[in-house]
């Protein structure tokens, strides 16, 4: 089969190169530029997008090479900017939290990328990741299926709830059955340079605060009751269940509990006071069933790295649903993503927001 795989330079996208290449498949890595030079040099190494990105594209050249395959990179630096970087700044700057990945991977990466692949005139029957992520075809259904990877630590189908069934019929995730140990393993023994390179955990290898093109915006910092006892420079430093970095004393310790970006207030209270067994959900994306028109039971996580709480999703009002939890969570944030589960299958997900 020929098959395109996008690469990195990390180690899970070149051992999926690697593996489908064994499985001796036609294989072609692809990389995707993003980087925009803006006199940002000093940061962190191992993120998605920063200013070592040409570092990372030439061990990804380096990787396919010692594989024996073609790299081409296509410049995605645009289409990255007004998808995925404006709305990063837009929701940030409005008192949400997003995740740029959750839009980035339908729009960019089995986007954008496959998209201008096709119109370089590359043949190709499907697209790789490096993904931990499983899919199958349930015939009943007649719905192509997003799954948990084998490797509960490292399964990233949180942040793909949003392909659509033709992005995800069309793609292969060759780490899916895989533990992350046995990946690095297999890159010693096949002496790939990347074998024990840091993996990239973040999205933006500096201060995201950089990319919002705002100083300070001052405003209060407020009590559940309405009392001032702070001020910020801006919501765009908080987010819903944050402890530190709030600027303030208090006998117990105070977390955020929610953004008010028509007031510009953070208003704060304690632990017990952030937790919630509600909230609403809007741009639904479904997977294993079309759009549901009666409540459904699912296990539910409200953001990557949560623990999977059950509940019910009821439909509301048009692509609005509300999420009913069994027992109460923390760091529930308008902007970031609420995605179900039946086991190990996707039932879908959508974006949380406000009441």
């Amino acid at each position: 089969m020929k098959i395109i795989t996008g690469m990195s330079g990390g180690v899970d996208s070149s051992a999926a190169a690697l593996i489908l290449k064994l499985q001796g498949h036609d294989v072609t890595g692809i990389t995707m530029s993003v980087w925009k030079e803006n006199g940002i040099t000093e940061c962190k190494k191992n993120a998605c997008y920063g200013p070592d990105e040409k570092e990372d594209i030439e061990e990804a050249a380096n990787i396919c090479e010692s594989i024996g395959i073609p790299h081409i990179v296509f410049d995605c630096a645009d289409e990255y900017e007004n998808k995925v970087l404006s709305y990063f700044r837009s929701e940030y700057l409005s008192g949400k939290t997003p995740n740029p990945c959750v839009i980035c991977n339908p729009l960019l990466k089995f986007g954008t990328l496959i998209s201008y692949a096709e119109k370089s005139g590359l043949q190709f029957e499907a697209f790789a990741t490096g993904h931990y992520a499983r899919t199958s075809y349930d015939e009943k259904s007649k719905r192509h299926i997003l799954k948990k990877g084998k490797d509960k630590r490292k399964d990233q189908s949180y942040f793909l709830y949003r392909l659509s069934q033709n992005q995800i019929k069309n793609s292969i995730f060759p780490l899916g059955e895989m533990e992350k140990n046995d990946i690095r393993e297999l890159c010693r023994t096949h002496n790939l340079s990347v074998s024990e390179k840091k993996e990239s955990q973040d999205f933006y290898s500096g201060d995201y605060r950089e990319l919002l093109g705002k100083n300070s915006d001052s405003g209060e910092i407020i009590t559940l009751s309405g009392e001032i006892i702070g001020k910020h420079n801006g919501l765009w430093n908080f987010t819903p269940g944050q402890r530190r970095g709030l600027g303030i004393s208090s006998e117990k310790p105070l977390y955020v509990i929610k953004l008010d970006a028509l007031k510009n207030q953070v208003i704060v209270g304690r632990k017990t006071e952030t937790l919630q067994d509600s909230f609403f959900i809007e741009s639904p994306n479904w997977i294993s069933i079309d759009n549901p028109s009666a409540n459904f039971f699912a296990e539910i996580k409200v953001r990557h790295g949560s623990e999977l709480i059950e509940g019910t999703v009821e439909p509301d009002t048009e692509n609005r649903y509300h999420v009913k939890l069994k027992s109460p969570a923390g760091q529930i944030a308008p902007g970031q993503s609420a995605v179900f589960y039946d086991g190990d299958n996707v039932i879908g997900g959508g974006i949380i927001v406000k009441e």
